[in-house]
């Protein structure tokens, strides 16, 4: 399938990432006479890539830059197993992949690679920028810090030895052979449970949820145990002189604000840092123009010499 739009061109294109097979979309830009800067980009956590990112896709595109947005591997259209099971590092790994791809493309410019991650996401970008020197330009939107420090402030005390029982039961029922437990993301019903039970991100993945045909309301026990010792921000300094900029939300709860501004001032020059106004799950609709105007400055600088395109 391939979208023709005023200045770019869609394609679905699928790539190897050792023995697992990616799915996603790629945009190029209609005239172009040289090869092109390119952004490679993944969603968050137990998200697709219909669920807005599309919409930054695009606006990327139309200013010139080549964009790679896929399914994260167990996910939407993307193959691996078990599926609905989020591992960070697979992850990180995968954006590697992702990176090698786009480098194999004949109109990509190998020297202007830039990544772009969102919540889950937004974490794991620092971590590539900081191990993938591939990378010239990174931009961590309303990013995951610290999975720890995130789930002292998720759950009360007298309810982590029932998660952690959970976890040990689910190990047990994987080595006798049976399927993943999995848990809801957010409640869909009044007696429901869910992950996340805060209204915003209730509402977000329910209405995001409805832009994707194979998106499912679920994960494994499993990623809830590895969410809760990933720590990206440990990465954050090694970063440098890879630029990085940082969005992030003035009253964010889910991945804590003061966890991000925190691991902000352990960057090292070049970086940049932007505040706005909302919660976790603004930059996608309330706040897109905001959250994709700072990103788009920031691949121009830094990608693109500083030549933006009129449209």
């Amino acid at each position: 399938m391939s979208l023709a739009g005023s200045v770019f061109t869609r394609k679905t294109i699928e790539f190897n990432a050792e023995g697992t097979m990616l799915r996603g979309w790629l945009y190029i830009p209609s005239s172009h006479d040289a090869k092109l800067p390119v952004i490679v980009m993944a969603h968050g956590y137990g998200s697709l890539k219909e669920m807005h990112l599309d919409t930054f896709a695009e606006k990327f595109a139309e200013n010139g830059f080549a964009v790679l947005v896929y399914d994260n591997r167990n996910f939407g259209d993307s193959d691996g197993y078990p599926r609905q099971e989020i591992n960070p590092q697979d992850q990180i790994f995968d954006y590697q992949h992702a990176i090698t791809y786009v480098s194999s493309l004949q109109f990509i410019d190998n020297s202007r690679i830039g990544i772009w991650g969102s919540s889950y996401s937004g974490g794991h970008v620092i971590v590539v920028g900081a191990i993938d020197k591939r990378v010239k330009c990174v931009v961590s939107q309303v990013p995951t810090i610290s999975g720890s420090q995130a789930a002292l402030r998720r759950l009360p005390a007298e309810k982590i030895e029932k998660l952690l029982e959970s976890f040990y039961l689910d190990r047990q029922n994987r080595m006798n052979g049976l399927e993943p437990v999995r848990k809801k993301l957010v409640p869909e019903h009044e007696n429901d449970t869910g992950i996340y039970s805060n209204p915003d991100a209730v509402q977000w993945y329910l209405e995001a949820g409805k832009r994707s045909p194979n998106w499912v309301n679920e994960v494994t026990i499993r990623s809830i145990e590895h969410s809760r010792h990933y720590e990206p921000g440990q990465f954050i300094s090694m970063l440098s002189p890879t630029p990085l900029l940082m969005l992030v939300a003035k009253n964010d709860t889910i991945t804590p604000t003061d966890l991000a501004l925190a691991a902000y001032e352990d960057a090292y020059e070049p970086k940049d840092l932007k505040i706005f106004e909302g919660h976790h799950f603004s930059p996608y609709v309330e706040k897109f123009e905001e959250y994709s105007e700072a990103a788009l400055d920031w691949f121009i600088k830094h990608l693109k010499n500083n030549e933006k395109v009129k449209v």
